[in-house]
């Protein structure tokens, strides 16, 4: 890593702890003035907001041209995932502009194909999910234009998917769940919310081991 990421990393580090270090000094200096009812309500935000950080951490791909960003997540794919370099360097600016358009960390975008799909764009389940993203076509083709089968339209369904659903969730660990069993799995049916979870944690391993590559 080069100096100016060096820097740019600590940077992001110091703001997102200072902002968190504000956050808990404002919420336990207002729990004097709340009833006790809310005091859960006052630490389950700040235990969102710790967990938030934790999953998707702080990431040096918010600066720079496309092209950049997506030559170092490339980089990372290839050493993290043993994808070969020409579906890395293919992917990858699909990657940075999907996530960049409906704000999702890319890092964990590229974690979540890993988990999906493995990068093999011709992966097909046998609940009918096609591409690195495993869409349902059944499912998602009236909002999600194109062949999803193709890998631009389906990785931007796929992102527009999971940031839906974090918007739903509140949290991007719940999101992934959502996004492996539905929002209706997971809140009606015990096994599959257990399996949702597991899908998460698996997530947000790939997620660590991208991180730890670049």
């Amino acid at each position: 890593m080069t100096r100016s990421a060096q820097t740019t990393s600590i940077t992001s580090i110091k703001f997102y702890f200072g902002f968190l270090t504000l956050l808990i000094t404002y919420h336990l200096s207002s729990l004097r003035l709340k009833p006790p009812s809310v005091h859960f309500f006052s630490f389950k935000s700040i235990a969102i907001v710790i967990t938030t950080l934790a999953f998707t951490g702080c990431t040096s791909f918010n600066g720079g041209s496309v092209a950049k960003r997506s030559a170092k997540l490339s980089t990372g794919i290839q050493k993290a995932y043993a994808v070969a370099p020409d579906t890395a360097n293919r992917v990858s600016p699909m990657i940075i502009q999907s996530a960049e358009k409906y704000a999702v960390d890319p890092l964990l975008l590229a974690a979540m194909i890993r988990q999906e799909s493995s990068y093999r764009n011709y992966a097909i389940s046998p609940a009918g999910a096609v591409g690195l993203t495993q869409v349902i076509p059944r499912y998602w083709q009236q909002i999600c234009p194109g062949d999803l089968s193709d890998e631009y339209h389906n990785i931007n369904c796929g992102t527009y998917i999971l940031a839906s659903y974090n918007n739903k969730a509140g949290s991007w660990p719940k999101a992934l769940a959502y996004y492996n069993v539905g929002p209706t799995g997971y809140n009606s049916n015990l096994k599959m919310k257990k399996q949702g979870e597991k899908y998460a944690r698996q997530v947000k391993q790939h997620h660590t081991t991208l991180k730890d590559a670049l």
